[in-house]
């Protein structure tokens, strides 16, 4: 049988002046509570409280952890009240007297050994002599536990999940029968504690007791309850969102994710694109596999397809801006800017370059601007820059042998199997919501130039000061780039400079060992303030750990991490999570050839795919079908 109580707002004086209280208390007064043995109904919601009455005999830093992770409603209440100095040590002496004359019993009548008995003892002489030593001291403490439910026969399955939960921690969890009333408000945070179930506690193990950390990342403004920035996952240890904003109170806006081959590393970048393009950022992406083609053709991208027929990239374009009133604008320093990204150019193309060749390429490179009217007069700047080939004749022209040396080494670019390129002025615009650069047709000898000029074509547009918005550069598969010295510097100077045009680079590569070879790409990955890391291969687990300071329970989760699964590192926070697409979002990035070549693709019932437990592709609900093209 239960009682019903209802609520009746009165009045109060305050000053001399009588005002009623129910408009102030009406948002955390229930309407009605009604009381029953165990558990209580408290406007429309069903909740017991339970008491902690056993515990374990060692506990370590945070092992009340799990109970804050439960994926269900409940709320923990740790009461302390600390013993004085005097009574502690009057009981501690009482109790090993009652320990010492058990054990003196049990020897005169022969008895067998206890050896619970005997852990009991030696921890109380332990612990008397630290809190004689005024090493630690001793406290009341009372743990409890309120489960909120919907119904009363989901309260009684929560109630048992969270008994066989406490189980697992060695906790023994009671239901205040009859208490219902005093375990509630022994949970709210009024710190009053109506049970007064208490256990004895000496300082360590009050301490690891304290459940104040938690595995979710905290909240970019603890005042505002809507998440912000970009929805990654689910956290692996508490089931709670992890979203992450890389444009927020952050050093920079640079990222790397690392991950071997199949760990979902092309599928989180472009998870993490499409729900950036949500909030408006400007996106452009380097391409090097022609993954993105169903993404962009969805969102309406501009797509620069490499390698086609007519699609060309000319190195010798000056970095002229267009303001938004239409007027054209360029930095004072563009050519001698575009002179020295020309030598990098080279460099990429046929590799390091002698000090001959540096010093005849730079004269090679003025002769050539000359030749095409291209003079230190910014009103030149507008005229058609010249190309490659006529770089190439120049130095055939030239009547040092180093230049001519290094015009014919340019010939396969200009004239031969790798000219297409090159030969002629820079096609298509770079410029759109989404620009994507695909370089999956590009010979694999021209890939680490293409994703250079792509990155310069890129740099150009977001540095551009007329046109301040957010905007990310992708990378994909970096490692391309990252081979060649003259690239991976270009990288680096992209990723210390992008902070100051509001922009933010993400460098995702599967060979973590040439990212991680070299200082340079060392310091890519350092300047990144959002560090993704995926499975990882063993042979590479070592220098991820050194170079990540990684502990032990984060190194074994690299290891054996499902797929999709992952540790973002931000800042001083660290999260394992595992991606969650929509299936709109899994139709349009899934990789999964057995997927794309059934046709459709299919999601759970919420309407989600958990890439740590990957779905069934015959499943007949919520097909999608793809345009074959």
């Amino acid at each position: 049988m239960s009682r019903r109580t209802r609520r009746r707002a009165g009045g109060m004086t305050v000053g001399g002046a009588s005002q009623p209280v129910e408009a102030a208390t009406a948002a955390f007064v229930p309407d009605a509570l009604s009381i029953a043995p165990r558990h209580l109904e408290v406007g429309g919601d069903f909740l017991a409280t339970m008491a902690i009455t056993g515990y374990p005999r060692e506990v370590h830093a945070g092992w009340l952890a799990p109970l804050l992770t439960y994926p269900g409603r409940v709320d923990v209440a740790v009461h302390v009240e600390p013993i004085d100095p005097v009574t502690a040590a009057n009981r501690l002496r009482r109790q090993l007297s009652k320990l010492e004359s058990g054990r003196q019993l049990g020897d005169e009548k022969g008895r067998l050994v206890d050896p619970q008995v005997e852990a009991a003892t030696e921890d109380a002489y332990d612990l008397s002599a630290r809190v004689a030593r005024g090493e630690g001291k001793l406290f009341r403490l009372g743990l409890y536990l309120t489960v909120h439910a919907t119904s009363e026969s989901e309260l009684a399955d929560e109630v048992a999940a969270v008994r066989a939960l406490a189980a697992s921690l060695l906790l023994d969890a009671k239901p205040v029968s009859y208490r219902s009333l005093q375990g509630w408000v022994s949970t709210l945070p009024l710190g009053l504690d109506q049970v007064r179930m208490r256990r004895t506690f000496d300082t360590a193990a009050l301490s690891a007791a304290f459940p104040f950390t938690s595995p979710d990342l905290p909240p970019a403004d603890p005042t505002s309850l809507a998440p912000t920035g970009v929805f990654y996952g689910l956290n692996v240890a508490s089931n709670g969102l992890v979203h992450w904003d890389r444009f927020g109170d952050v050093d920079n806006h640079n990222a790397v994710i690392l991950g071997r081959s199949g760990a979902g590393k092309s599928y989180l970048v472009k998870l993490e694109l499409l729900r950036s393009l949500y909030r408006g950022i400007e996106v452009h992406v380097v391409d090097p596999e022609d993954e993105y083609a169903r993404l962009a053709t969805a969102v309406g991208a501009n797509y620069l397809h490499l390698g086609a027929d007519g699609v060309r990239i000319n190195p010798f374009d000056l970095p002229i801006q267009t303001t938004p009133d239409g007027r054209r604008t360029a930095p004072r320093d563009a050519l001698v800017r575009r002179s020295l990204f020309l030598h990098t150019v080279i460099a990429v193309l046929v590799g390091q370059l002698t000090a001959a060749e540096r010093a005849a390429l730079d004269v090679a490179i003025t002769a050539t601007y000359q030749a095409a009217g291209i003079s230190s007069d910014p009103r030149s700047w507008g005229r058609p820059a010249p190309l490659l080939a006529d770089l190439a004749a120049t130095l055939a022209a030239s009547e040092e042998p180093a230049a001519v040396a290094l015009g014919a080494r340019l010939h396969p670019f200009t004239a031969g199997a790798f000219s297409g390129l090159f030969d002629g002025p820079t096609t298509g615009r770079g410029d759109g919501h989404l620009v994507v650069y695909s370089l999956r047709d590009l010979a694999e000898e021209l890939k680490p130039i293409g994703t250079l000029l792509v990155l310069d074509a890129v740099w150009r547009r977001v540095s551009n000061p007329a046109d301040r918005r957010p905007r990310l550069v992708v990378v994909d598969e970096a490692w391309l780039l990252m081979r060649q010295p003259a690239g991976a510097d270009f990288l680096f100077r992209m990723a210390k400079s992008a902070r100051k045009s509001w922009s933010g680079l993400t460098v995702a590569t599967q060979d973590t060992g040439d990212v991680l070879a070299s200082d340079l790409g060392k310091a890519i990955v350092t300047n990144a303030a959002t560090q993704i890391l995926l499975r990882q291969a063993p042979q590479a687990i070592d220098e991820i750990t050194q170079v990540f300071d990684l502990s032990q329970g984060e190194r074994q989760f690299l290891l054996s991490a499902d797929r999709g699964q992952g540790l973002l590192a931000a800042g001083a926070q660290r999260v394992a999570f595992h991606a969650l697409a929509s299936q709109a979002e899994h139709a349009l990035i899934t990789t999964n050839p057995a997927e794309l070549a059934a046709g459709p693709h299919n999601g759970d019932d919420d309407g989600f795919f958990d890439l740590a437990a990957p779905d069934d592709p015959a499943d007949p609900d919520g097909q999608i079908y793809l345009d074959p093209a």
